[in-house]
């Protein structure tokens, strides 16, 4: 099966700085890619890339069988890229509804009301989700919820891949298990997945790969079933007993 999203060779620099060099990746539908590395591995700045925050100093973005510029943000969307930043973005002030239409609100003439709802509704039942009032304020919801809002206004564009920035980062582990519930449910329901990650355990419970970079470069791809958290971590930090290393040894 052909991927939906194709990278190859993305290199970012900012200055003389290289945050970025020669990255590629795939995601295919219905998949999970975690993209994992340490701070100052190129992630954030992966992430921004695909969602038209900074455009690629060099390399293809091939999406859908076609090779696209990703310039803004806007692009991005309307490609059917859907990015749910760390910060979320939410106002705390207002209800749920309101948050998942911020900006694309249905008004023919006024605002339609009972659309937004009955839309609300369905987008948080395609996710599973447990967010018994949709009139309830944001500032009231755990971050678990907060999480699932972000989401499912994501998918008001009908996107074909979903880019999570560290969405357990700070979590209990009740909202964090709530919240890898929904990276399953997005699974289920054909769309390509990508999972920025510190945390092995959430890695290791719902990606199917793990793309490893370290200092702005491809360092590892891995099939989770197949890979050791140990090992992963070993590609992380380019440890000297590494992954060839390792499986040399128990071969």
């Amino acid at each position: 099966m052909s991927p939906i999203l194709s990278l190859r060779g993305i290199s970012k620099t900012f200055g003389a700085v290289n945050a970025l060099t020669d990255v590629d990746l795939d995601v295919s539908a219905g998949q999970v890619v975690a993209v994992v590395g340490d701070n100052g591995a190129g992630k954030s700045t992966l992430v921004k890339v695909l969602s038209g925050v900074h455009p690629q100093t060099s390399g293809t973005i091939t999406f859908g069988g076609q090779e696209v510029d990703v310039p803004s943000p806007a692009v991005a969307q309307r490609l059917g890229i859907a990015t749910v930043f760390q910060d979320l973005a939410l106002c705390e002030n207002l209800n749920v509804i309101e948050n998942l239409f911020l900006g694309q609100e249905l008004r023919p003439f006024r605002l339609d009301d009972v659309a937004m709802e009955t839309r609300s509704h369905e987008l948080l039942k395609q996710l599973s989700a447990k967010i018994p009032n949709v009139r309830a304020p944001i500032a009231g919801l755990s971050g678990g919820q907060r999480q699932t809002v972000a989401i499912a206004r994501s998918l008001l564009g009908d996107p074909k891949i979903i880019i999570l920035d560290e969405p357990t980062a700070a979590l209990g582990v009740a909202q964090t298990a709530e919240v890898l519930n929904l990276v399953e449910r997005l699974r289920e329901n054909g769309l390509g997945v990508i999972m920025i990650s510190h945390n092995m355990a959430d890695v290791k419970a719902v990606a199917d790969t793990v793309a490893v970079l370290r200092l702005g470069r491809n360092n590892g791809l891995f099939a989770v079933d197949e890979v050791s958290a140990e090992d992963i971590v070993a590609a992380i930090t380019g440890a000297t007993d590494n992954v060839v290393s390792r499986r040399a040894a128990r071969s």
